[in-house]
């Protein structure tokens, strides 16, 4: 997917007013379905998941604060940013006074809508940006909001790829959050953008994409798939992927899994700007995938860490904030680690027994022509002397110091010989 269709999609997605449940979810899904085959499950309100329960679905038609003159002095049609997310309906008649405890806005960011939510406190309200709260006159203010809050279903969706063995991926991003593109219509179009790019491909492992609401859809996922949760050997939660900040990779909660040394060796060999942080548990869903009684091995790829950007959960997390280039980058970045998952293996030296003759099976007028052939030859001799069965080609690019790429082909052209098979 070109970086110009990724932004097509996003600006098709922008306008849903999305939450944790409701028809701005299930309006998300059906559009993605046009791109990849998404299977879409619904899971009725009151579903008891672990210590959580699916909450009662909420859906927003209108809602307005209209002035003495009948004007909408916040219109939510204007920007769905407008509602607190979940308000539930009302319908009154308020004055200022009265009004401004339902609302809310940045003093920070003063020309911009504030994103907030009351998703488990039944309460209502209005957000908006803090100077035009400053021009409200004393008057009296209609407050409608043609919402209901009934029992109904929370939506995700979910796309198996399966591959030659059931070692599974899983790469998970959020679809609760409405009008606002960095967190998190970019992971969205990036995750769909990869299972695209996947789809085409042969696959050693299989991979399984989920487009959950934040928390509870990841709750709720882990709740009604624990038979098979064994299968996941690596995942990532993706997020923030359109910014132009450098790469943040959130290791998982072990610290030392597969994926945390496949993310680190491939973010060292871009030679850009990027950070590696330890698990925290707290962000996003990776803290459920990692909690004590799942461990998962699932780590978290963002560009620009949650609430350290000034756009983050405000109106100007918008469609210029966002580059095409850049998502296409995280999109390159995400495929090279699949890349990486899919060559990584664990070889066995069949000739241990001191350095074997290289030359007398060929390998070194195989690589003559290479451009990189002093390189390709170190790697050889890396890979045999640590092909014993316990190091897999990750661990000798990282002792070596070489690109993984250059260690798998060199290791590709040593398994054509008697001189190495794969292992594991």
């Amino acid at each position: 997917m070109s970086d110009e269709m990724m932004m097509r999609l996003m600006g098709d997605l922008f306008p849903i007013c999305r939450s944790i449940t409701g028809e701005g979810v299930r309006k998300t899904l059906r559009i993605l379905q046009a791109h990849i085959p998404l299977i879409i499950h619904e899971v009725p309100s009151g579903t008891s998941v672990f210590d959580w329960t699916v909450p009662n679905e909420w859906n927003i038609r209108d809602a307005f604060v209209s002035n003495s003159k009948g004007e909408r002095v916040i219109d939510f049609h204007k920007h769905n940013l407008h509602i607190l997310n979940y308000s539930t309906p009302v319908h009154t008649r308020l004055n200022l006074a009265e009004l401004k405890p339902h609302l809310y806005t940045s003093t920070e960011h003063p020309d911009w809508i504030p994103y907030r939510t009351s998703y488990y406190s039944p309460n209502w309200g209005f957000c908006l940006a803090h100077n035009d709260l400053l021009k409200l006159p004393e008057d009296t203010y209609e407050v409608v909001i043609d919402s209901t809050l009934e029992p109904g279903f929370l939506t995700y969706g979910e796309l198996s790829l399966p591959g030659e063995t059931e070692d599974e991926v899983i790469i998970s991003t959020h679809v609760c959050h409405p009008s606002m593109c960095n967190d998190n219509l970019s992971g969205i179009v990036v995750a769909t953008a990869l299972a695209r790019m996947l789809l085409d491909k042969p696959r050693r492992h299989s991979y399984r994409f989920i487009f959950v609401p934040g928390t509870i859809g990841s709750i709720t996922w882990l709740a009604r798939n624990q038979d098979s949760l064994y299968k996941i050997r690596h995942g990532l939660v993706i997020s923030n992927l359109g910014d132009a900040a450098g790469f943040t990779y959130k290791r998982t909660r072990a610290g030392n899994a597969v994926i945390d040394r496949l993310v680190e060796q491939a973010l060292a060999e871009t030679g850009t700007e990027y950070r590696v942080l330890d698990f925290v548990p707290y962000g996003y869903d990776e803290r459920q995938f990692n909690s004590p009684g799942i461990q998962l091995p699932v780590g978290a790829f963002w560009r620009s860490q949650h609430g350290t950007y000034n756009q983050y959960h405000t109106s100007a997390d918008d469609l210029t904030f966002v580059q095409p280039h850049q998502l296409q980058e995280s999109l390159q970045m995400l495929a090279t680690i699949t890349d990486i998952l899919e060559t990584n293996r664990t070889y066995l030296n069949l000739k241990p027994m001191g350095e074997p003759q290289l030359g007398k099976r060929g390998l070194y007028q195989s690589i003559a022509g290479d451009s990189n052939h002093a390189t390709l030859q170190s790697a050889l001799l890396w890979v045999l002397n640590f092909s014993d069965g316990t190091h897999d080609l990750l661990a000798i690019a990282s002792k070596s110091k070489l690109p993984f790429r250059t260690i798998a082909q060199a290791a590709q052209l040593l398994a054509k010989t008697d001189l190495l098979k794969i292992h594991s």
